[in-house]
């Protein structure tokens, strides 16, 4: 899912289906932002259609970013962006990532799986397998194996990053239930 930076035409309003068509959303989709979102807030004019400016494109925008490339929850991209305009700062232009954090990312090692660690039917460790952080970091190097997962084809780096992300909350919230009281 990598994106490239949009280039906003220098124009004072924009109508919601030029805003649909830069931003990558249907029109439906920017007006459920609208009761979201309070920081994006097109004015209507006499006849009640919507005119965006600029600083509401690049709301949109980085709602977009927030929701798709950071996997935000609507409520915590609510959050982020009214935290970023209180900072004072401009809404992040979404762009793709420095080329050093990419080969970084991707550089990083494969996951292993401990021998006992039950799999699923993609490959995977089971979600609630007890223990699979604390096995894994405790087996011997050699009595390692490779993460076996054939994707059904070759992921783009953004996309992995995006699989890393949502691995990471699983295992947070797999983690959460461990710790908490709910059977």
């Amino acid at each position: 899912m990598a994106q490239e930076a949009v280039v906003i035409p220098e124009k004072i309003y924009f109508k919601i289906g030029e805003v649909c068509e830069l931003v990558g959303v249907q029109a439906h989709v920017l007006r459920y932002w609208e009761t979201e979102f309070s920081t994006l807030s097109p004015q209507k004019n006499k006849s009640g259609q919507r005119s965006y400016r600029r600083r509401d494109v690049e709301i949109a925008l980085r709602i977009k970013q927030l929701l798709y490339n950071e996997m935000f929850t609507i409520a915590g991209a609510r959050k982020k962006l009214q935290a970023e305009i209180r900072e004072g700062s401009k809404p992040k232009e979404h762009s793709a990532p420095p080329i050093a954090q990419v080969r970084a990312q991707a550089e990083a090692p494969v996951p292993t799986v401990p021998p006992g660690v039950a799999l699923g039917p993609t490959g995977a460790p089971l979600l609630f397998d007890a223990g699979f952080e604390t096995e894994l970091e405790t087996a011997p190097t050699e009595t390692r194996t490779p993460h076996a997962v054939q994707p059904a084809r070759e992921y783009s780096g953004s996309e992995k990053d995006a699989i890393r992300v949502i691995a990471g909350h699983l295992l947070d919230l797999r983690e959460m239930l461990k710790n908490s009281q709910v059977s």
